[in-house]
């Protein structure tokens, strides 16, 4: 799969960059993906439970697709949690796109907690038919 790679953040070079990015770290999850490659693009998969269309942020950006999510799980009024592992916090993912993906035709759906993203091989990068003529 050449379509869709994940990034990984540079490593910090200083004292106070590595402090800074160890925070940023453990703030942010990084939601699971399931990526399904076929001849018109791709689809990408995301678990994101807890999140609200209104606190999804995505981006494409110079070939770069970033999933920002902010999760607000709420509690049933009356409800008192005894233990909470994902409560309040936010997902962060980065992936690079190839240049054969139309990153201007991007479809996104979120329903139960899953966000589907439908990016297409650009015209020039999906497979054709040639015609073959007889002389």
């Amino acid at each position: 799969m050449n379509d869709l790679r994940d990034q990984q953040r540079a490593p910090a070079t200083t004292a106070k960059e590595q402090s800074n990015e160890a925070r940023y770290n453990a703030a942010a999850l990084m939601p699971p993906v399931d990526v399904v490659e076929d001849a018109s693009g791709i689809t990408l998969y995301a678990d994101l439970p807890g999140v609200s269309r209104d606190r999804l942020n995505l981006q494409v950006e110079a070939g770069t697709l970033t999933i920002d999510a902010d999760i607000d799980l709420n509690l049933p009024e009356g409800l008192q949690s005894s233990h909470t592992e994902v409560g309040f916090g936010r997902f962060h993912r980065t992936f690079t796109l190839s240049s054969e993906l139309d990153t201007e035709k991007v479809k996104a759906e979120l329903a139960d907690g899953v966000l589907k993203l439908s990016i297409p091989k650009a015209d020039h990068a999906k497979p054709r038919r040639i015609e073959v003529r007889t002389a």
